[in-house]
């Protein structure tokens, strides 16, 4: 396996899913550009990091657990319900991102080589 050319193609990968999710943002949901509109999203994919504990398939069902939160506070708003502040529905997600932050603390199992700069002939 090309070590390389898999770091590359990942790179390339999140780069263009990273772009994606930006133009959703910013083009699908409001229809224009405002500044903060991510909203601290990406302190949510950063746990969503240590949530999978980096495995690719735990990333994608921890981010449609935070993608489920997100839009369950939008559809109890739609609901109407007058009980509930918005503020308090709106925090929901960063809530719950909070909560699976404290339950993972325990259980950090971070790659051994995060972070090691990776060079071909190294021993």
């Amino acid at each position: 396996m090309n070590v390389a050319l898999t770091c590359d193609g990942a790179i390339l990968v999140g780069a263009a899913l990273a772009g994606l999710g930006g133009a959703v943002l910013t083009v699908v949901q409001p229809h224009l550009f405002q500044e903060g509109v991510t909203a601290g999203r990406g302190w949510i994919a950063v746990v969503l990091v240590f949530f999978s504990r980096w495995y690719p398939a735990g990333a994608l069902w921890g981010a449609l657990l935070f993608g489920v939160a997100d839009a369950f506070q939008y559809r109890i708003q739609a609901l109407g319900s007058e009980n509930i502040p918005y503020e308090f529905l709106s925090m929901l997600p960063y809530g719950l991102t909070l909560l699976v932050l404290l339950c993972q603390t325990k259980r950090r199992e971070a790659p051994t080589a995060l972070g090691i700069p990776y060079f071909k002939n190294r021993r």
